[in-house]
């Protein structure tokens, strides 16, 4: 996965260094809970407001000392990391696809526990190298019917983002991190003054910006209690 994220943020920084307008991303979580602990889940990386740049770009070989990965190895990355998804006990119906006409890349799957998505976690974590000291998880008591997040800011990240050039740090100025829960039952409450209970009271949404993810501004931590 390290490889697939460092080309896409690598593209990113490409179209900044050719513009002077900042470019915008969304990365999308969206995890679907049903009674029994099991559920799904859509990751979307969303970089349709820079596709016609983007598009200019991906003709190239390579920008201002950037290589530009093509298509293809874009997808060959996007299929290496659904084969590891899929290689994880308790993660089933791996998908995924990028479209290169709206720049919306998607991954879905499956989870027989929410447990499973901590694997997920610390997978992803190992590839990029980064201490997998409970920086995230996921836990749901189905006899209590309360999901939890957990989220731990680390330091590091503020310290690798410093490390980053100008023109590298421009991608996430205005770049959003949502995260949506849903549910088979209402929510009665949550814990996370920042999230959104939908109208129908079986979702919460979270929406920030990376950038306060980064400096420790914002917490994804949630303890959602389902109503009895």
């Amino acid at each position: 996965m390290i490889k697939t994220k460092s080309r896409l943020v690598r593209l990113m920084c490409v179209v900044l260094s050719c513009s002077c307008l900042t470019s915008c991303f969304q990365i999308i979580e969206d995890i679907s809970v049903r009674e029994d602990g099991s559920g799904t889940v859509t990751l979307t990386a969303n970089l349709s407001q820079s596709r016609t740049k983007l598009a200019s770009i991906m003709l190239l070989d390579s920008v201002n000392g950037y290589k530009v990965p093509s298509q293809a190895d874009i997808r060959r990355e996007m299929s290496a990391l659904a084969d590891r998804l899929a290689a994880i006990p308790g993660i089933t119906n791996v998908t995924h696809q990028v479209n290169f006409d709206t720049y919306i890349a998607v991954m879905k799957f499956s989870f027989s526990n929410v447990s499973d998505l901590n694997d997920v976690m610390n997978m992803a974590f190992k590839e990029m190298k980064m201490p997998m000291d409970s920086q995230s998880s996921y836990a749901y008591d189905r006899r209590h019917g309360t999901f939890r997040r957990a989220y731990t800011h680390l330091p590091q990240a503020k310290a690798e983002y410093n490390r980053l050039k100008p023109a590298d740090q421009a991608i996430f100025k205005d770049a959003l991190y949502t995260s949506i829960y849903r549910f088979e039952r209402p929510v009665s409450q949550q814990s996370n003054g920042a999230a959104k209970l939908a109208a129908s009271k079986k979702a919460v949404m979270l929406q920030t910006r990376i950038m306060d993810l980064i400096n420790g501004n914002q917490s994804l931590s949630n303890r959602i209690q389902l109503a009895q």
